[in-house]
């Protein structure tokens, strides 16, 4: 095992740390799964953390139900409101996504799998044909009825004139391209994910409870296929005893330390 820096005795654990660093060290080709913890240093909340969006608003859950929204005008108002005034349009990427696209630019990226609907993993680097987005995003904008795609930009600057901007085209009911519950996962983007999981010598998840399936069984994909699989989460995950590696230190620390370590390895 490499000796410990004082930067690795800052860690919980340093220990394990090192066998991270040692594990994406040896690997050739990694698959990253990230979900929201790595965005919340961007100023972007998470969801279910101790401070997270629908911890402190529960009622925030409920407009995320795609029968609620396609039913009510209401709540479809409501959304366009808080969809413009998301922390996501004034974010900007952290450490964590940078060091990221750095791992991307080594090569030894396979894959980056996010549950994430901000589009920072690109903004910080890292090429569009390597994330796979299971959530979808937010920068774009859906219509229902005949599936125009349109920046999201475009459809927010209307809210000042129309409460419920319709498709320019068919006059359908419009919705952010992301998966609301209630909505079935694209099954293509969920095969290209799992094939990135079965594909790699380490499946890392960061920033990711690993309690909503089926992305969260992308775990057990990756270990089927003999992957050793490291997590880096603030609180504890239903997979934390079957990992090689498990580290719960601040995300914007310990991923660019992580990396850098594996990269210089």
């Amino acid at each position: 095992m490499a000796s410990m820096t004082d930067d690795t005795a800052s860690f919980a654990d340093p220990e394990g740390f090192e066998h991270a660093a040692e594990l994406l060290a040896s690997a050739r080709g990694i698959t990253v799964l990230t979900g929201a913890g790595v965005s919340t240093d961007s100023g972007i909340p998470d969801y279910r953390g101790p401070h997270g969006l629908w911890t402190n608003d529960p009622d925030a859950q409920a407009l995320s139900d795609i029968d609620c929204y396609m039913g009510d005008i209401n709540v479809r108002r409501e959304v366009w409101l808080s969809r413009r005034a998301h922390s996501v349009w004034k974010a900007e990427p952290n450490d964590a996504h940078r060091a990221l696209a750095d791992l991307s630019a080594s090569g030894r990226l396979r894959a980056l799998i996010t549950q994430n609907i901000d589009g920072l993993h690109q903004r910080a680097g890292v090429p569009d044909e390597q994330v796979i987005e299971v959530h979808g995003t937010m920068l774009r904008v859906m219509c229902m009825a005949c599936g125009l795609r349109t920046p999201s930009a475009a459809v927010l600057a209307r809210l000042d004139d129309e409460s419920d901007p319709r498709c320019v085209v068919c006059g359908g009911i419009q919705k952010s391209d992301t998966i609301s519950f209630g909505q079935r996962l694209n099954p293509e983007v969920i095969e290209s994910a799992a094939e990135a999981a079965r594909d790699c010598d380490v499946f890392l998840a960061i920033g990711t409870s690993l309690t909503v399936h089926p992305v969260a069984g992308l775990c057990d994909v990756a270990m089927m296929s003999r992957s050793a699989l490291g997590i880096i989460n603030a609180e504890p995950t239903p997979y934390d005893d079957y990992a090689g590696a498990v580290l719960h230190d601040p995300i914007g620390q310990v991923v660019p330390a992580l990396i850098k370590r594996a990269l210089a390895g």
